[in-house]
């Protein structure tokens, strides 16, 4: 790959990942800086400007998907703390984002399930500001 298409993924994923998360998504990435900045680059260039980036479905939908991946990971608080905001900034619905956990309780079990409802009121309470 060229030094331009590899410039043009890392700017496209910088601009998704601000679409999605606002500036939270990077301020992870600058976290990262010091310690991985390739890692960083990767989830810009690949997670962002390559996958979040494709065409065939909305990003609302792309978040409640991912919502579901996390909670089914049942090991990934963070990011499913950053991605269910992220699930509201592109127009996902408290109610789509708790319909969505609940789901997993099918496939991921009753805790990690249960869990993720506890990190999704924190942030519901978060964005209220309470």
């Amino acid at each position: 790959m060229t030094e331009e298409a590899e410039s043009e993924r890392l700017a496209r994923g910088r601009a998704r990942l601000k679409e999605i998360t606002g500036q939270s998504g990077e301020k992870v990435m600058a976290a990262l800086a010091d310690i991985a900045p390739d890692f960083a680059r990767y989830i810009f260039e690949f997670g962002y400007g390559d996958v979040y980036s494709r065409p065939g479905l909305d990003l609302r939908t792309r978040m409640l998907a991912t919502v579901a991946g996390l909670v089914a990971l049942g090991h990934a608080q963070r990011e499913l703390e950053v991605h269910i905001g992220s699930a509201l900034n592109v127009g996902a619905t408290r109610e789509e984002v708790v319909e969505t956990i609940m789901q997993m309780a099918l496939y991921a079990g009753f805790p990690a399930a249960l869990d993720a409802l506890l990190i999704a009121k924190d942030v519901f309470a978060a964005r209220d500001g309470l």
